[in-house]
Order: C-alpha cells, then sequence, then structure tokens
C-alpha cells in the first residue's frame, strides 16, 4: 500500500523527540520481521498517550511502519482522524469488534507489522494489567508471530490523570523488543496470555533495574518501585 502520510509525520514526530530532548534506547530492534519475512504483532504495555509514536520511532531501522490498532475516537477526531487513516492504521469500534479484528487479520497476511496493546487502556499504576485474549486470537488467526514490546519512561511526559509536561528536558526513554512468541493454531488461548503476560512483566522489571534515574519518591513510578502513582487493581 501507498504511504504517504506516514514519511512526514515520522519527520514531524523526530523532530518533537529533538525538541523534547529525550534520551532514547531502543533495544531488539532485530527481532522485528525484515519486509520479506512477513508480518508479526507488537504486544506493547501502555503507560502513556505517547506510546503508539515511540514504539512505531523505534521499529523505524527495520525500515517498517507499525499499523496500530486504536479506539474510533481518535479516528474520529477531525485533526488525527485523517492521519491515521493516511497511514492506514486500524480502527477498533468495541461496538462491532469483529469488524476491526477482521482488518487486523488481512493485514497481518499481507505481511504488516500491527501494534497493540493488549490492556486496553493506560495503566495508571504503570504495572502491567491482565491482558485481553485478542492478541493470541490474532496471531493464531494470521499464523504470525508476538513480539512482546516495553516501554517505561514516557509517562513522565504525558500520561493519564496527570498534567502533560512538555518542556524541553532530558527523560531518558526506554524501548524494548523481545523474543518473537509463536502461539499454533488449536493452542490454549488463556494460557498462551498467560505466557505473553509473564514475558511482559519480567522484561519491563528488567527494564526498570537498568532505568538511568531513581523511581523513589516519583509520581511516574509504582508503588513497588518507591513510587507514588495509584496502587494496581488487579
Amino acid at each position: 500500500m501507498a504511504d504517504l502520510v506516514y514519511p512526514p509525520v515520522i519527520l514531524v514526530l523526530t523532530s518533537f523527540w529533538k525538541y523534547l530532548g529525550l534520551k532514547l534506547d531502543f533495544k531488539g530492534v532485530e527481532n522485528l520481521p525484515t519486509r520479506t519475512k512477513g508480518g508479526a504483532i507488537l504486544a506493547i504495555n501502555h503507560i502513556s498517550y505517547l506510546d503508539f509514536a515511540l514504539a512505531g520511532t523505534a521499529a523505524l531501522p527495520m525500515k517498517r511502519y507499525v499499523r496500530f490498532m486504536a479506539k474510533k475516537e481518535i479516528f474520529d477526531n477531525k485533526l488525527a482522524g485523517p492521519l491515521m487513516r493516511g497511514m492506514h492504521h486500524i480502527n477498533v469500534d468495541r461496538s462491532n469488534g469483529s469488524a476491526s479484528f477482521v482488518a487486523a487479520l488481512r493485514a497481518l497476511r499481507d505481511g504488516e507489522i500491527i501494534g497493540i496493546f493488549p490492556e486496553g487502556t493506560i495503566s495508571v499504576s504503570f504495572e502491567i494489567k491482565e491482558l485481553k485474549t485478542g492478541v493470541v486470537r490474532l496471531a493464531q488467526g494470521a499464523d504470525v508471530p508476538v513480539i512482546p514490546t516495553i516501554i517505561w519512561g514516557s509517562q513522565r511526559i504525558w500520561t493519564k490523570k496527570v498534567k502533560r509536561d512538555l518542556r524541553r528536558k532530558r527523560v531518558p526513554i526506554s524501548v524494548t523488543f523481545g523474543e518473537p512468541i509463536s502461539f499454533p493454531k488449536g493452542g490454549d488461548v488463556e494460557a498462551g496470555e498467560a505466557l505473553l503476560r509473564e514475558t511482559m512483566v519480567k522484561m519491563l522489571h528488567g527494564m526498570q533495574e537498568k532505568y538511568p534515574d531513581s523511581h523513589e519518591g516519583q509520581r511516574w513510578a509504582p508503588v513497588r518501585l518507591g513510587g507514588t502513582a495509584p496502587a494496581p487493581l488487579n
């Protein structure tokens, strides 16, 4: 498919990261498939409103554009809607979930990389919530691997229930693509979901241990690390 909108949006985003002075650290890019190796699903933890853009930026070294599944309200926005459609992201109407599932299935079979936030919404505790089963079912249906993807640091800039902070400061932002996980057709979906969540939690904890800034007493850090974010509900 023609990508006339994605390149200029990327240019704007990369310029925005430079303006903010972000210290970007991308790892595991080699785990993404090349164009000749076909589709994959990125299962991404969700801690901020910038996660879409950061995960997409991190995939650029492999010369791949990520097509994100995003809620209908974003597509209905007068400004964001045309951009989302122009970048061939997938509209998720929760009142008609089957249509978005079919659209994602078709894109994966066409060799696209689909980005999904399996928690369904931003985690205000910054811990990984329970996952929806859609990722595993989609991977089984399209016969593609799932790449667990972890982001940390973006919640310091713009997250749910906290005023955004777009001042220029050198905030470390980490994005890591884990090793691909295969979910064979006919396999146990709940077991697959549990494996995916366990992998994502392990990756998140490892990333937090290596994060250069202290979590102690910070609003953007989970209680588990001495932060003051709301305690997890599950």
